[in-house]
């Protein structure tokens, strides 16, 4: 770590030599053709010797604008914009304001088209398969509402699912009669296995349906989706999966899944706009999904039922095509590479400390940027407080059953230094 701090401290001190490092003017063109100018010099490397390229992401981190007056470790809400992203939004919101009912009349059709497109390509499926919508929670309850369960049938999730969608196959329980059974996961598994067999031993004649979450947003584990996904497919139930910390932070794309429908947000890892998200459903499961809102304009086979939504603000669909533009420019595995590296530079450095509680596994396969910790003798409440109160670091507190601590989600735009912050905060609350 020592090299890395020395090689960091140069970059930082030197008023934004990490950018002439790389041959290029300081924000003198658009930063997109930055971007793209600076992969090239790194192309060579691979995408974890890319992740330790401190030039390159210091570029990228003033794409950012954040507030100076803390240290935002909580991007598991949503992420932030890039600058030339929020700008794009911004001349959208003018441009529609200037032609309101032409725009939606005349143009909004098509160029939202042109957005599905740039979306399907990039979770390589067909424009046929996915629909924009606003978040993961509108994506999944689409599917867990617009399936015709009847009264007995048995849906299996587990108890670091994400509490909304829990929710939604409560209240089919309440209206229909599903039956919902619940496994616990590991937080540590040792392989693939353990996990895919905890879901399979709750497999019944009757099971339906099996939700499972990609990247758990509480611990950060990342599942065996395809394998379990595998295994229910041989006892005829389908797999409905939450990506919502998934899409835009790993590098895959949603067939490689084998899931039957995918549900994600792109305000968090694409750094959309507020209020954008997919919904992927498999070509042959469209027609036996009804959509949440009424349409007799498509056939029940055609994805596009599941557009009508009503009025809505086309500026942020518009504007997913330049969160994409800037994904693309960094590269998909050079960032998720990024993310896990940034994740390992501080747990590395806490795993093994007396009093220090990791509830994330430490294997690169199963975490992505995000992490739990816990520190002995605090609540989660607690040790969000200290941290924020003493150590100006902003997280968010969780306390689920199964996982106690605070979530710790670093992103492209946090610097080094701001982790090794956390760690000396960290340290030092659990020495006392």
């Amino acid at each position: 770590m020592n090299s890395g701090n020395s090689r960091r401290n140069f970059f930082y001190t030197a008023g934004g030599i990490g950018a002439g490092l790389l041959g290029l003017p300081l924000w003198s063109e658009p930063l997109f053709d930055q971007l793209q100018d600076a992969a090239k010099n790194i192309a060579h490397l691979s995408p974890e010797e890319a992740a330790t390229a401190e030039d390159f992401w210091y570029l990228i981190q003033k794409a950012y604008r954040q507030s100076p007056h803390f240290i935002n470790l909580e991007n598991g809400y949503f992420s932030p914009q890039p600058l030339e992203v929020m700008q794009a939004q911004a001349d959208n919101i003018k441009m529609i304001n200037e032609i309101p009912s032409f725009y939606m009349r005349r143009r909004q059709f098509e160029e939202k088209a042109g957005v599905k497109k740039q979306l399907a390509d990039l979770a390589g499926c067909s424009p046929e398969e996915i629909v924009v919508t606003r978040n993961t929670t509108e994506s999944l309850d689409t599917i867990i509402a617009g399936i015709d369960f009847a009264p007995g049938d048995e849906a299996i999730m587990c108890d670091q699912d994400y509490g909304s969608m829990l929710e939604a196959f409560e209240q089919q329980a309440r209206r229909r009669g599903l039956v919902n059974r619940f496994i616990e996961l590991p937080l540590h598994p040792t392989s693939d296995e353990e996990i895919v067999s905890r879901y399979e031993s709750a497999i019944t004649g009757k099971t339906k349906i099996i939700l499972v979450t990609h990247l758990i947003n509480i611990s950060g584990q990342v599942l065996p989706v395809r394998k379990i996904a595998d295994m229910a497919h041989k006892h005829g139930v389908e797999v409905l999966c939450d990506g919502a910390h998934s899409f835009a932070q790993l590098d895959f794309k949603i067939p490689d899944l084998h899931c039957d429908y995918y549900g994600a947000s792109l305000h968090k890892w694409l750094c959309c706009p507020l209020g954008a998200g997919i919904l992927y459903v498999k070509k042959d499961k469209i027609s036996g999904v009804w959509p949440l809102f009424g349409d007799t304009t498509w056939p029940a086979d055609d994805i596009r039922k599941f557009e009508h939504i009503g009025t809505h603000p086309v500026s942020t669909n518009l504007t997913i095509s330049n969160a994409v533009k800037f994904h693309q420019s960094i590269g998909a595995a050079r960032k998720e590479a990024r993310l896990k590296y940034l994740q390992s530079y501080w747990t590395s450095q806490v795993r093994n400390v007396p009093g220090i509680i990791l509830n994330t596994p430490e294997a690169s396969q199963r975490h992505g940027a995000i992490a739990n910790v816990a520190v002995e003798g605090l609540s989660p409440n607690e040790l969000a407080d200290q941290l924020y109160n003493r150590f100006n670091i902003f997280t968010v507190a969780i306390n689920n059953p199964s996982v106690k601590g605070v979530r710790i989600t670093p992103h492209l735009y946090t610097r080094l230094e701001d982790l090794d912050t956390l760690v000396k905060g960290l340290k030092t609350l659990a020495n006392k």
